[in-house]
């Protein structure tokens, strides 16, 4: 006989809130479980259309929350031996279990759930992109553009790559929490983006390569007049959502780098503190390291290519201040190639930056993974994992940078940074093994965030 919706057990639920005489069930599992498909709606039995309406209900519901991942190579975290042939099932954004693979069509069946078989595939827990801007035309004035185009443009840039999280250290903060905003509401296919809103200069300090094109999309960067106006702004910045706060230490005005006053970094680092936020550091040059270090930065944003190098001296200060660096070494080759530098030249530039980076990441300095991207238009990530291997760094150290060193370093260790249980069902599925071949980090065949396919690649013949 048919049961009444109060006694299905755990399965369904009344939902709180519905009128008296009417039960709201909600479906936790594929209905067929239930005695007979039956259910009572204002005493009223309908047996077979209330059991194909409830079945189809239940099949959506399962399907939005339930993701399984089958044969597939995971690496947990980047200090840990990879599991071959392993299932990893993921409900309501969250990892349920990492285990040895099942038969798909019983985890089908019983889950409703979607199965990607991941066979010759690899799988990381989410990629960080620790230095991003959302600043591309195709991103700005977000109000203005439709949820497909900011899908669009944030998948070529960022999550076809593999990113679920970004930071974004210069962006215009208002259009950056439209584009959160649309994402958190499932209307935009994104990564989640963390943001230091506008940056902090040296005043009249906006950097001479950037001010044309922030006048052509009508954009105006804040100049605080004095130290107090600034330290006013780090509060605004934060009460309006950001997550961080950017300062150039050396701001580039013409063919000369002028530094931000100590007192003002100092002041604005020590407001961003007190309100719980790190702190960012351009750099452009020896002297703006200096600076950061001077003024407590939390991150350096890029390394320096100038032919100052660093000394142990200072990368031991850096160390023991536990800077972390975004060494973004694949923007030096851009920037070099734009201003028509020969390739002897660009070679020599790389090639600096790059020791910078070997010789912080060999006195145990925290890396962590970035591109400036938003900023540069190469969106492919190939070249910087080669310039991160150059510099010494193993793919398990490169794994770190993407991965466990950001969720450590933002706070967000508790539920990120790792494939596990009951962690975030944020995850980069490869096509290779990043392992045996480091650039297979750029070739992603899906990313997954809070347990949703954001990006999808088109799949070679002959693969699922």
């Amino acid at each position: 006989p048919a049961a009444d919706p109060g006694t299905l057990g755990p399965r369904c639920q009344a939902m709180p809130g519905s009128q008296a005489g009417t039960r709201v069930l909600s479906l936790r599992y594929p209905v067929s479980s239930m005695p007979e498909h039956r259910v009572f709606f204002r005493g009223m039995k309908f047996p077979r259309l209330a059991g194909l309406l409830c079945a189809c209900l239940a099949a959506a519901c399962a399907q939005a929350s339930d993701l399984v991942l089958t044969h597939a190579r995971v690496y947990p975290a980047p200090d840990t031996a990879p599991l071959e042939d392993a299932t990893v099932l993921i409900h309501d954004g969250r990892i349920a279990s990492l285990s040895p693979s099942h038969p798909t069509p019983a985890l089908r069946v019983q889950h409703g759930a979607q199965v990607l078989d991941c066979t010759g595939m690899s799988v990381t827990a989410g990629l960080w992109n620790s230095h991003v801007h959302i600043l591309p035309v195709e991103l700005l004035h977000a109000q203005r553009k439709s949820a497909a185009q900011l899908t669009a443009a944030l998948q070529e840039m960022l999550t076809r790559w593999g990113f679920t999280t970004v930071f974004d250290v210069a962006s215009i903060l208002a259009n950056t929490n439209n584009i959160r905003a649309r994402i958190a509401a499932g209307q935009i296919r994104g990564p989640r983006i963390l943001t230091t809103g506008e940056p902090f200069f040296r005043p009249n300090g906006v950097p001479s390569y950037v001010k044309g094109y922030l006048e052509q999309n009508h954009i105006t960067l804040p100049d605080d007049p004095s130290t107090a106006a600034a330290v006013e702004r780090v509060r605004r910045e934060v009460r309006g959502g950001a997550d961080g706060i950017k300062i150039f230490a050396g701001s580039i005005e013409g063919g000369d780098v002028l530094p931000m006053p100590l007192e003002r970094a100092q002041a604005i680092v020590a407001e961003a503190h007190q309100l719980g936020r790190p702190v960012f550091a351009h750099p452009s040059n020896l002297a703006g390291v200096e600076l950061a270090l001077d003024s407590g930065v939390d991150v350096l944003a890029h390394v320096t290519s100038d032919d100052q190098p660093w000394s142990a001296e200072l990368v031991e200060r850096m160390r023991t201040a536990r800077m972390a660096l975004v060494p973004t070494l694949s923007l030096f080759h851009v920037e070099a190639t734009k201003a028509g530098d020969s390739a002897e030249q660009t070679q020599k530039i790389v090639d600096r930056a790059v020791a910078r980076l070997r010789a912080y990441a060999a006195a145990g300095g925290e890396i962590l993974f970035g591109t400036d991207v938003g900023y540069i238009y190469q969106f492919d990530t190939a070249e910087e994992y080669t310039l991160m291997a150059r510099a010494g760094m193993s793919f398990p150290r490169i794994l770190a940078s993407l991965t466990t060193n950001p969720a450590r370093r933002f706070g967000f260790a508790g539920h990120s940074g790792r494939v596990a249980q009951n962690m975030d069902a944020d995850l980069t599925v490869l096509l290779g093994d990043p392992a045996t071949e480091l650039t297979a980090l750029a070739h992603v065949r899906y990313t997954i965030r809070a347990g949703k396919i954001i990006f999808s690649a088109l799949p070679a013949p002959g693969r699922p």
